[in-house]
């Protein structure tokens, strides 16, 4: 499933605007139609031990056992009905973790352990807007190996980690790299954005997706899901979903089937040096709301969209609205920071405290959280 377009909106409902890209979903792809790309072990670590004082070999040899090959039939008119993605055991009870985009629309699932054996799974649960699905299958308690999740917070830039799944659906490949970024934002169809995502550089190619992120003490600290590419195959640029997320989102899902994300409903852009400039900011940090949805948290609030705009040196800014400054008394630099304060922090029925700026006063405004429009 190829995604094409500007990177904008979020769990706010906020466009962004900034930074125009392709982004190609590790797709549940067929693998006969690709040709067959080596990976493995990155040269000249095999025996090297990482921060966490497993080598990479120690890591494939305790994780590998886990992770599935998963094949999804489909009916699909006038599309390939076979797709084929990666997953990994999280429970004895035989519940898997992958991504939604895999299992979605699925007419039969079959998931495959390393000792060859496949079993027919259901699907329990999804979350579309963080690309999360359990299924679970009635595996023989012998081929359940669940992997321990770790704390995807505790993540630094330059720290090892290690993917495994089946790219082209060469089994249970293991490449490695590093994090390379923390809390990007990852676009979904739906015009939300899944926060806190984190970017590696280890080879993630068609056939990864809902395999495991590990880090170097053999724990999940994320679930692989989307490249950067303008071809589809991987260009050094790999996303995973963070595992608190999945620790968060995840037990919803098994025993809800689904999850409700807290939802504010206003719409907006970051604070540059030109809205700075225009706003007569003295630092260009904050977020300002551009409009607010009817019927929404916001407007219940009482938070106020821009105004009029105006226009300086060429380019048109909105004028008027609320600037955010800080969400529960953390400092607010852009959207980014909202969206990962309400994903980590807050559920349904919390209340938010936003510091915003309004008319050169700044002031204290509650907003109770409601669940995101379906």
């Amino acid at each position: 499933m190829e995604r094409t377009g500007v990177l904008m909106g979020g769990i706010l409902g906020a466009s962004i605007a900034v930074v125009a890209f392709t982004v190609l979903l590790v797709p549940p792809t067929d693998a006969g139609s690709h040709a067959a790309v080596p990976g493995g072990i990155t040269a000249g670590a095999q025996g090297a031990a990482g921060p966490g004082g497993l080598s990479l070999v120690q890591v494939f040899e305790r994780s590998e056992p886990g992770v599935v090959q998963i094949d999804v039939r489909r009916e699909v008119p006038n599309a390939r009905g076979i797709g084929l993605g990666s997953g990994f055991v999280y429970d004895a009870g035989g519940h898997i973790i992958t991504n939604a985009h895999v299992v979605d629309d699925a007419r039969e699932v079959i998931v495959t352990f390393l000792d060859g054996r496949a079993y027919v799974a259901a699907v329990i649960g999804m979350d579309a807007d963080t690309d999360l699905a359990v299924i679970r299958t009635d595996a023989a308690r012998s081929a359940l190996h669940p992997l321990p999740m770790g704390d995807s917070s505790r993540l630094k830039i330059g720290e090892q980690v290690a993917a495994i799944g089946n790219p082209f659906g060469l089994s249970g490949s293991m490449t490695s790299g590093i994090v390379s970024q923390m809390g990007r934002l990852l676009p979904q169809v739906s015009g939300f954005s899944i926060p806190d995502i984190i970017q590696t550089d280890a080879a993630i190619n068609p056939g990864n997706s809902g395999g495991p992120l590990i880090n170097m003490r053999g724990e999940v600290v994320g679930i692989n899901t989307a490249i950067q590419s303008p071809t589809g195959e991987f260009n050094g640029v790999g996303f995973a979903i963070p595992s608190d997320t999945v620790s968060k989102i995840v037990p919803v899902l098994i025993s809800e089937g689904r999850y409700s994300h807290p939802w504010l409903g206003v719409t907006g852009v970051d604070i540059d040096p030109g809205y700075a400039d225009v706003l007569n900011l003295a630092d260009a940090r904050g977020f300002l709301i551009v409009s607010v949805l009817e019927d929404s948290p916001a407007s219940s609030a009482g938070l106020q969209g821009a105004t009029r705009i105006v226009e300086e040196d060429g380019r048109i800014y909105n004028v008027g609205g609320d600037v955010v400054l800080s969400a529960d008394g953390k400092e607010v630099r852009k959207i980014d920071d909202i969206l990962i304060h309400l994903q980590r922090e807050k559920a349904v029925g919390d209340t938010i405290v936003l510091e915003v700026l309004r008319d050169g006063r700044v002031t204290d405004m509650s907003v109770t959280l409601e669940g995101r429009p379906e």
